[in-house]
């Protein structure tokens, strides 16, 4: 009887989790494993896109890849989690739930934003956080063209000063511009709660963020926190009144429900703190990973980040062990030395940073060629080539 390994999303993490797996089934000629992927639509949504124009566009299929290497799809969404019954329940799309076994569990589910108790916010408030959101932005986009010209209409607050809100806010000169036109005198405004434009990052990296903020009209509130946000705008804890008809919220991030539903240790994101094989502690037979899993990625003391980059190798390293698990052999100690960090900044260009402590090496339109070379070539599904995909799905082999 086959052994089975579930995999619960379909994301970049899930994706090359079922790869990985598949690899080294046709590696050791073994067709004692079968591998299943459970996520609501066969497809990869590239969520770092998100920040950028005609977002639809920004969908893989998974079809004809997972069908060249034998691996199945279930379409639906998982609802719960028995680690002691090693069974996974799931509603499709129609509403009918239905409970499938497993031998080996990679939870994939990745994460989504953290919405605080602010006044509004749920009402308000637009994210680009998951591929729907993403769209109803746009859309929103799209319509105020047909507004009145106003400050408020001309106004985009972006709440959240990290990664996404940097990128997010950057590109929206551009494309206000593109709606209202190249006379319309528009505000982009950051709020973040630090006392720093991108505090989170090197002094280096935090210039290039601020010289490019000042060449794009992007204005920055720091030591800034949100109190309320309504249809005519938002309020800061400060008091201050900005009127706008887009308020955007980009800050902070937390891992699937999911996670909450195992008895393991969780960090302050939900995330699953994990072994060095991405085995949950306790429970041998469930691997977290992706944005589900606290990793370390070194011996310095670095941990996993939630971001693509983190999230494909953690992928390929849970695909193979848990397939390895079930075929007897060694598996691989988690590792990720090496990390960048690229930047888009919108109309100005990019910043590509390398190490830990985020060394610049480039910058404008040199980092921007980077940027589109990850966001555009690399971070996309391989061929439906059982050679090629199993190449880049190998966990030793070189990434960044």
């Amino acid at each position: 009887m086959k052994k089975h390994i579930l995999i619960v999303g379909s994301g970049f993490s899930g994706m090359w989790s079922a790869i990985s797996a598949a690899r080294l089934a046709a590696l050791q000629n073994s067709d004692e494993l079968g591998i299943t992927v459970l996520s609501p639509a066969p497809e990869l949504r590239v969520r770092p896109r998100f920040y950028e124009e005609n977002v639809s566009g920004f969908v893989a299929p998974l079809t004809e890849l997972f069908t060249e290497l034998n691996i199945v799809h279930l379409e639906g969404s998982a609802e719960r989690i028995d680690t002691k019954g090693k069974t996974v329940s799931w509603r499709d799309k129609h509403g009918r739930t239905t409970v499938t076994g497993y031998d080996r569990l990679i939870l994939a589910a990745g994460s989504q934003t953290k919405r605080p108790p602010i006044a509004g916010l749920a009402e308000f408030a637009f994210d680009i956080d998951q591929l729907e959101s993403a769209q109803v932005f746009e859309r929103h986009l799209d319509a105020l063209s047909a507004q009145p010209s106003t400050p408020a209409r001309n106004t985009v607050v972006v709440c959240g000063g990290g990664f996404t809100g940097i990128e997010l806010a950057t590109e929206l000169p551009a494309r206000l511009r593109a709606r209202f036109g190249e006379d319309t005198k528009t505000k982009v405004i950051v709020v973040e709660r630090g006392a720093v434009v991108g505090g989170r990052y090197s002094e280096a990296l935090r210039d290039v963020i601020t010289e490019a903020s000042a060449a794009l009209g992007v204005e920055w509130r720091l030591n800034a926190g949100v109190d309320a946000i309504d249809a005519e705008g938002v309020t800061l804890t400060s008091g201050e009144r900005i009127a706008s008809a887009t308020v955007i919220w980009t800050a902070g991030v937390q891992a699937h429900p999911l996670t909450q539903q195992l008895d393991a240790e969780r960090d302050g994101q939900s995330r699953l703190r994990v072994n060095e094989t991405l085995q949950l502690p306790g429970l041998p037979d469930v691997y977290a990973t992706g944005d589900t899993a606290h990793a370390r990625t070194d011996d310095e003391g670095n941990t996993a980040l939630m971001t693509c980059q983190h999230a494909i190798q953690l992928g390929k390293f849970a695909g193979h062990n848990a397939a390895a698990s079930l075929l007897n052999i060694e598996p691989y100690p988690y590792r990720q030395v090496n990390y960048v960090t690229c930047l888009d900044l919108g109309g100005w260009g990019a910043v590509y940073s390398e190490g830990w402590d985020q060394q610049v090496k480039s910058v404008r339109q040199e980092a921007k060629k980077i940027k589109m070379a990850i966001t555009n070539e690399l971070i996309y599904p391989p061929a439906a080539d059982r050679k090629v995909a199993f190449a880049a799905a190998d966990p030793l082999a070189k990434f960044v």
